[in-house]
């Protein structure tokens, strides 16, 4: 058969790949089954020590109770993991010779067993073989891993679909992580009684994170303008750049968080718009999960990693840190009004979604009438003004600048590329929003 003819030099094809997922409320008790029916005999349970006292884990733990279950927990997993919190889960993981993981928690505890997992199932690896580049080393995960079952309590992430894992490295003050379609929990189960015991500024911010998610995915480098082609399948990024399917999911989600987060953050006892949040998450998820995210994640890891006593109203923890969500949306208003010149009418679809009116809007102002729309969500939702309300100022720009470039994973799917002194000025835009 004759060749193809030679492949250019961008991608060509996308992949979709997700976690199976299950929802429905108090399917947390199913857990203690599915170990039986994989034949574990050795379990993982990992959790956070805030998590250990609340009804999920007491539903988990009643699982494997019930089913007779042979597990260990670990509960010592760090909220805004970092390289030395995954090392010690990692150890723990090793010495335990596990055969199936269990997470229960929010990103943090999900990334974490994730990182467990790999390392345990590829004892010969160094911590850097498979952290991003140019960090690490970025190899391809050619080791099989044990089965990991991840039970999400916060709407935000969508860890529990995707083959990411995300850690602050502490020695160069910056955010990076693991990406790769074999780290992907087994089975996500969405159970949304476990949103009803979220605190209102979580539920804001991981909210944000499902938002981002959202337009990221939706606004990023189609996946056929890529590159470079990979050379093998199994170098084909997790993040591949907008593609038809994501698409789908990315505009599904926008839609519920448009209608249900205000809700969800303003009465806890709306079961409705926080089961709905819950599934908005793990859509979010299967979009970005395949498509990538890009600026707003790219920009928001230094913001966390050079956090310097900004401590967040409702998360009990003795160290400052800036919560995830609220990292990424801060640089929204910013982001999107500086790649809106790439593919205008998704941006003004998607402000169109969040509630503007957009029948006199001109394409050419996609950017702003998003920003503006963005803007008054965050403000709606008594969102800190912006970077200097965490305790930052110019002064601290070349620094995030600096923490944005090793970023390339995601910073590479912006649709519009970006120079250092567009970091700089993106940034200095965000120090206040309103």
């Amino acid at each position: 058969v004759p060749e193809q003819p030679a492949l250019g030099t961008t991608d060509y094809a996308f992949e979709m790949a997700i976690s199976n997922i299950r929802y429905g409320e108090g399917v947390t008790k199913e857990i203690g089954m599915d170990l039986q029916n994989l034949g574990a005999r050795r379990v993982c349970l990992m959790t956070d020590k805030n998590l250990f006292q609340l009804p999920p884990v007491k539903a988990a733990l009643n699982s494997l109770a019930k089913h007779g279950i042979n597990f260990q927990l670990y509960d010592k997993v760090r909220v805004e993991p970092t390289d030395q919190s995954f090392l010690e889960a990692i150890e723990f993981a090793k010495k335990g010779e596990f055969d199936a993981y269990v997470a229960v928690g929010g990103g943090s505890v999900i990334d974490t067993c994730k990182a467990a997992n790999l390392y345990a199932s590829s004892p010969a690896a160094g911590f850097l073989d498979y952290v991003n580049a140019p960090i690490g080393k970025g190899k391809p995960v050619t080791v099989p891993l044990k089965p990991l079952i991840a039970v999400p309590t916060t709407a935000g992430t969508g860890s529990e679909t995707t083959g990411v894992a995300i850690f602050d490295f502490k020695e160069l003050k910056v955010k990076t992580g693991i990406a790769s379609r074999a780290i992907k929990p087994t089975l996500g189960i969405v159970d949304p009684l476990h949103t009803l015991s979220m605190p209102e500024r979580v539920v804001a911010n991981s909210g944000f994170d499902v938002l981002c998610h959202a337009l990221e995915a939706y606004t990023a480098l189609p996946y056929n303008m890529r590159g470079p082609c990979p050379s093998n399948p199994i170098h084909r990024p997790a993040y591949q750049g907008s593609n038809p399917i994501s698409d789908v999911w990315a505009l599904h989600a926008l839609h519920i968080v448009a209608k249900y987060l205000k809700r969800a953050i303003r009465n806890p006892e709306d079961r409705e718009a926080r089961a709905n949040m819950h599934l908005a998450s793990a859509f979010a998820g299967i979009g970005f999960g395949n498509a990538g995210v890009h600026l707003c994640h790219g920009m928001s890891y230094p913001i966390s990693g050079l956090v310097k006593t900004y401590k967040p109203k409702d998360y009990n923890v003795d160290h400052s840190l800036v919560p995830h969500g609220l990292s990424v949306v801060l640089t929204s208003p910013a982001v999107f009004a500086f790649t809106a010149q790439v593919h205008p009418e998704r941006h003004l679809e998607a402000a169109e979604i969040l509630g503007a009116d957009i029948r006199s809007a001109r394409i050419k102002d996609a950017g702003l009438v998003l920003a503006d729309t963005l803007r008054k969500f965050l403000f709606d939702l008594n969102v800190d003004d912006g970077l200097a309300a965490l305790g930052y100022s110019k002064a601290d720009i070349p620094a995030l600048v600096k923490g944005t470039l090793p970023q390339e994973r995601v910073t590479k799917l912006s649709p519009r590329p970006q120079t250092e002194e567009d970091l700089a000025a993106l940034f200095e835009a965000s120090m206040k929003l309103y």
